[in-house]
């Protein structure tokens, strides 16, 4: 069993941040870092039983409370059984703890792929994510995951298409 998770104090009042959550996957989204990585998509809006994914990561919406929670439960890749979720949890008035967690029982390849491809690049997506969340309510727009070398290595396909992409444009 596999359990992953990211958190970040935002200075902030609880309701704004949840805010960011009510965001996902739409075209306004200021929670996913969708100009490098592949952007999330769901079939209709945020609600439960919207269907999507990310990239190869496949799920769907299990639970939502507006401004608070969202949790997924992975369809795919193959062997991923589990599920990820973004939580806001008011700590005072202006500050809130935004938390990622992750759940994951892989299987049969996953248990090679979740540690070898997937895991690198989950962290650094999520803790991009949550610089993205930081920034937009600080004054100063610090807050810069520094990713690995090896996350670097398996991003290097998708960048290249990405660049090739927005040159293209």
């Amino acid at each position: 069993m596999v359990y992953n998770t990211h958190r970040r104090v935002i200075v902030a009042p609880v309701n704004e941040v949840g805010i960011l959550i009510d965001s996902l996957a739409s075209k306004n989204d200021r929670l996913w870092p969708r100009s490098e990585w592949p952007a999330m998509r769901l079939d209709r809006p945020l609600n439960i039983g919207a269907a999507g994914g990310h990239g190869p990561v496949r799920y769907f919406v299990t639970a939502y409370e507006p401004g608070r929670r969202i949790e997924f439960q992975f369809t795919g890749p193959s062997g991923f059984t589990g599920h990820h979720s973004f939580t806001a949890s008011s700590l005072s008035e202006n500050s809130t703890l935004l938390r990622h967690e992750l759940s994951l029982s892989p299987s049969g390849v996953a248990k090679l792929t979740w540690p070898l491809f997937f895991r690198p690049m989950h962290d650094a997506l999520i803790e991009e994510s949550l610089d993205l969340a930081e920034n937009q309510f600080s004054s100063s727009t610090g807050a810069a995951h520094q990713r690995s070398l090896w996350t670097k290595i398996l991003r290097a396909p998708f960048s290249a298409c990405m660049t090739h992409r927005q040159s293209a444009r």
